[in-house]
């Protein structure tokens, strides 16, 4: 197993080419606001049916983390079939759990999750192939990353680090490296009360909201979402004001996605197995939850943690994975209210969907099976939000993320 200490370059290059919260904003502004936003839906569709894509799959490798991955896996997709064709695995890569590309899709970025790993890394992607090179990795300033994503103006990269209870930044270079650490913001609050998974601050996501503005980061072990500021320029970041939203406690919030064009935001709790639906102030970054619904159906018994949450490019339909129920929840939004209606539950497939993507078009849905060694492929009705499997299975070990870039 590799130390704590930075990644060797010859790691990778042995890589074989293969097959709190303030009130938001009166209704009436939200109202408005969710109408101008509506109008701009159908022409962000057109352009993302129009791509081919590229995909990359990040694993776990390491015996600690049961891994059966050898590192990122690279596809090519067919846009009419929704069918992955194997291009490239770059092997050697530790645990590279979660994935993240720059705007330009010409950078790819991964943490390597686990308590020995303390490194993110830069990778070039091929424009003609889709292929990866390694670039360089750098100390993210504490231990098991879990999550990151590159700024939108494409000079920082954010990091969560689960294990220490910070947020880092680091620095883009023109060339697409990252330069060394250069901040990291922790987290105050007081611990849950699940005994061992709530035992100091856990941040596990960090997306910037839908405009960009804002790291909104759900802190699992804290059960709190907070809001932070980026100055991308110098990569240093600074909690909003107000700094956090309380979640329930003992909900353990984990990750949060927002509404492509209205005022919401979605976050899957993983400890008590719910979504929580928050009203989102884009302009001052405040968080007001709304409603609290359970992510799994009432006629399920069993145990189970919330793990994704994504939201349809659409907007009509918000998607949760149940790890234990192993099914993806499938929820209608109401466009006027932002709130959720069930609609069903769709078995996974497989064993442990900890992460699941739709690909841009929002037309196929992929849901990484961590304990089964498979993604599987879902056609979705955008109308009614059902998903169906495609027959398509691709053997993968321990998947962790997906991303796509265009080609």
């Amino acid at each position: 197993m590799m130390s704590s200490g930075r990644l060797s370059r010859a790691v990778f290059l042995k890589g074989a080419v293969g097959l709190a919260g303030a009130a938001l904003a009166a209704s009436s502004s939200r109202a408005a606001h969710a109408q101008r936003a509506r109008m701009q839906v159908p022409a962000m569709l057109g352009a993302a049916q129009a791509a081919q894509w590229m995909v990359y799959v990040g694993c776990y490798t390491t015996p600690d983390r049961n891994g059966h991955g050898t590192g990122i896996s690279v596809y090519r997709m067919d846009a009419a079939t929704g069918d992955w064709t194997a291009v490239q695995v770059l092997e050697g890569v530790p645990n590279p759990s979660f994935l993240a590309l720059d705007p330009s899709q010409q950078h790819l970025y991964c943490v390597h999750g686990g308590n020995d790993f303390r490194q993110v890394s830069a990778f070039a992607i091929d424009a003609e192939t889709g292929q990866l090179n390694h670039l360089n990795d750098q100390d993210c300033g504490g231990p098991n990353p879990v999550h990151l994503a590159v700024d939108p103006t494409d000079r920082a990269l954010v990091v969560a680090d689960y294990n220490s209870g910070q947020v880092a930044a680091l620095p883009i270079l023109a060339d697409g490296t990252l330069g060394p650490l250069s901040d990291l913001a922790m987290l105050p609050g007081e611990p849950g009360p699940h005994r061992t998974e709530q035992t100091g601050s856990h941040p596990h996501n960090v997306p910037f909201d839908s405009a960009g503005h804002f790291v909104v980061v759900p802190d699992k072990g804290l059960d709190r979402i907070f809001v932070l500021r980026l100055d991308a320029a110098q990569a240093k970041l600074e909690l909003n004001g107000p700094p956090f939203v309380q979640a329930r406690r003992g909900a353990g919030p984990r990750h949060i996605a927002f509404h492509p064009s209205l005022p919401y935001a979605y976050a899957i709790n993983e400890l008590d197995s719910t979504i929580t639906t928050y009203g989102y102030d884009t302009d001052t970054g405040v968080l007001e939850p709304l409603e609290v619904l359970p992510s799994t159906p009432s006629d399920f018994t069993g145990d189970d943690t919330g793990a994704e949450i994504v939201v349809a490019p659409s907007g009509r339909f918000v998607y949760g994975s149940n790890r234990g129920h192993d099914s993806i929840g499938i929820f209608a939004v109401d466009a006027d209210t932002g709130l959720l209606a069930p609609v069903g539950w769709v078995p996974t497939g497989g064993k442990t969907p900890r992460n699941f993507s739709l690909d841009p078009s929002g037309r196929f849905l992929y849901v990484g099976n961590q304990d089964s060694d498979t993604v599987v492929t879902f056609a979705v009705d955008g109308a009614t939000g059902a998903l169906t499997p495609t027959g398509q299975v691709v053997d993968t070990g321990s998947p962790v993320s997906i991303v796509f870039a265009a080609v």
